[in-house]
């Protein structure tokens, strides 16, 4: 915790406290995973490996830079955030490593599981419903506390490095040192679209040959709104798979970064979940998986054009809750989501086959 100093003074600590975490934690291991053949090379790094278990680590500590650089947080802020997932056990620990109070506003009716990671790191819980309410209520939350909204769909994206002291360098300079040279492909996913953007900013600025995909899952706007250069597109249908898809285009995700995105099956993704815990033991969730089927998709492009190269793409989270959900059979089911195709299909390329999905 840090108290006591001037305004100024109290910012520079907070910054220099959130850089010494950043060092403590290190970079994040990549993982080779598995592809027949041996010209073409797939990895996988493995963000689940930060301090609070996701790849949200790395986007709440920029915007807390950012927002502290910009005086928007000072010393005693009330931190607020709209945000139902890992975003908010990310923000909570960084909340408490600066001594700040944190509300998670969340959407739904109260539910102490989703509220403990949370308060269990000093942070405060409020659920909301309608679910697209959440963002009316953190805004006036943060109001009446004379706080700040992070509002990491806009926020994240201008906050997250992309020049290289960040995921972005940290990911090409391992590639690179594994390879012999930058990847070919690079695909995530996109919620906030913070990653997909720094990401495609470091391409650009360091003039990398990489090429971007972006996965989405369906009723997600990001791939409709993409491929029609519609910039607020919007479905108003809730995405399955936990951490990417949105109902709208949302202003932290930049179309002109991504060279395709690709729409990915929900059922599709809940098989690439459980391939990469077959494979690397993680319990993953379902952007892991998406992440996969497109990585897999891209290698076996290269295979195919008798190319060798590289791609890369992230393990976004993995934590024992997904194997109630992405990995149990009866979740699935009940989600009217079916696998076993598309596990089928995986097998078949990993065994040295042909990529086909159903």
């Amino acid at each position: 915790m840090i108290t006591g100093k001037s305004p100024t003074r109290w910012a520079a600590s907070a910054i220099e406290a959130l850089s010494a975490e950043a060092e403590q934690a290190g970079e994040t291991r990549l993982v080779p995973f598995p592809v027949p053949g041996g010209a073409v090379r797939l990895f996988l790094k493995d963000e689940s490996a930060q301090p609070t278990g996701s790849l949200k680590h790395r986007a709440a500590r920029a915007m807390f830079r950012h927002a502290i650089a910009s005086g928007r947080i000072t010393e005693g802020t009330t931190v607020v955030e709209a945000t139902g997932g890992t975003a908010a056990v990310a923000q909570a620990y960084f909340a408490r490593l600066l001594g700040l109070p944190y509300i998670a506003v969340m959407p739904g009716t109260p539910d102490p599981r989703r509220a403990a990671t949370v308060e269990a790191l000093g942070g405060r819980c409020e659920f909301v419903t309608p679910p697209l309410a959440i963002y009316a209520a953190a805004r006036r939350l943060a109001t009446e506390a004379g706080g700040h909204y992070l509002d990491q769909f806009t926020a994240a994206e201008r906050a997250l490095d992309w020049r290289g002291d960040s995921l972005a360098g940290e990911l090409f300079a391992q590639v690179e040192r594994a390879a012999g040279r930058a990847p070919d492909w690079v695909v995530v996913g996109a919620g906030t679209g913070a990653t997909s953007a720094s990401l495609g900013r470091h391409i650009r600025y360091h003039g990398l040959p990489t090429l971007l995909t972006v996965v989405d899952p369906e009723h997600s706007a990001y791939f409709p709104g993409w491929a029609s250069g519609t910039a607020d597109y919007a479905t108003g249908m809730p995405s399955r798979i936990e951490g990417i898809g949105r109902p709208r285009m949302e202003p932290g995700f930049v179309p002109s970064l991504a060279d395709v995105v690709m729409p990915v099956p929900d059922a599709a993704s809940v098989a690439g979940a459980r391939a990469v815990r077959a494979h690397l033991g993680l319990p993953v969730g379902g952007s892991t998986g998406a992440n996969l089927i497109g990585a897999l998709f891209r290698a076996a492009q290269l295979r195919d054009q008798g190319g060798i190269g590289s791609v890369v793409t992230l393990v976004c989270d993995a934590a024992d809750r997904h194997l109630g959900t992405y990995h149990d059979d009866g979740w699935a089911v009940a989600k009217g989501l079916d696998p076993a195709p598309y596990a089928a299909a995986i097998d078949e390329f990993l065994a040295g086959g042909r990529w086909r999905m159903p």
